[in-house]
């Protein structure tokens, strides 16, 4: 008997093995297949009706949305408080606005206020940007500044009539007609006041009747300037007018 006799039926044998009752036996490939999840039945989408609701539009029925304004109220302080700077700030919503949007068009503009000006940071942006929705402060109404009428001798501030005296008068005519140049007291009271007179004042006595002057011009007090160890000067604003048809005398 050869080697080759004995290892025949060993072999024959071993393909002819059954297999063990803790290993069942599998087909093919199915013994590496992970164990199959049940399968779920898919079930239809709840409707609240018959159709499904049409989304809201944002804007009336013939227009279309076209972009957004984002109002950032933020002043140099707080940005300093934040360490950040308005140009940076700027520059990163635009980078963030294309990284979403690369369609997207921006264009910033920056707010300026009054140093000082009260009021939310994001109020006053709204309001400086022409914020359709927020209410603008009414125009306050130009000032009619102050006339001075030297025809009809009389002081019109505004709507009103300053109350002068007939002296009051004479002296703001006698300072207005020689504008640009300084009147010391002693001119004045030579102009105003016969050198007899049981009246004339002395120069502290100008000092008095100018005082008086000034408070019934109100805010235009200063169109009547000190000028220190001289006298006085008339001082023309762009709110204040003259008017004259003619010459004026200095005394009426």
């Amino acid at each position: 008997m050869t080697i080759t006799d004995i290892a025949a039926p060993l072999a024959t044998r071993t393909r002819t093995r059954r297999p063990s009752r803790e290993q069942p036996a599998t087909h093919g490939s199915s013994a590496l297949a992970p164990e199959a999840a049940p399968r779920i039945r898919p079930t239809a989408p709840a409707t609240a009706g018959p159709a499904a609701a049409s989304p809201v539009r944002a804007v009336p029925e013939g227009t279309e949305a076209r972009g957004f304004v984002l109002y950032v109220g933020l002043g140099e302080g707080a940005a300093t408080a934040d360490r950040i700077e308005l140009a940076r700030l700027v520059g990163e919503l635009r980078a963030l606005t294309s990284r979403l949007a690369p369609s997207a068009q921006t264009h910033a503009a920056v707010a300026l206020a009054p140093a000082g000006s009260g009021g939310r940071d994001v109020d006053v942006v709204r309001r400086a940007l022409g914020d359709p929705a927020v209410q603008q402060a009414p125009a306050p109404e130009p000032d009619a500044g102050i006339v001075i009428d030297l025809t009809r001798k009389r002081v019109a501030l505004g709507d009103d009539i300053a109350p002068l005296t007939y002296r009051e008068f004479e002296l703001l005519q006698h300072i207005v007609l020689r504008e640009g140049t300084t009147v010391g007291r002693c001119e004045i009271i030579d102009a105003l006041w016969d050198a007899d007179a049981d009246d004339r004042p002395n120069e502290r006595t100008i000092d008095v009747h100018v005082r008086r002057l000034r408070a019934k011009l109100g805010g235009y007090a200063e169109i009547i300037r000190t000028v220190r160890g001289a006298g006085y000067r008339f001082d023309r604003h762009a709110d204040v007018t003259v008017l004259a048809s003619g010459p004026s005398p200095d005394r009426f």
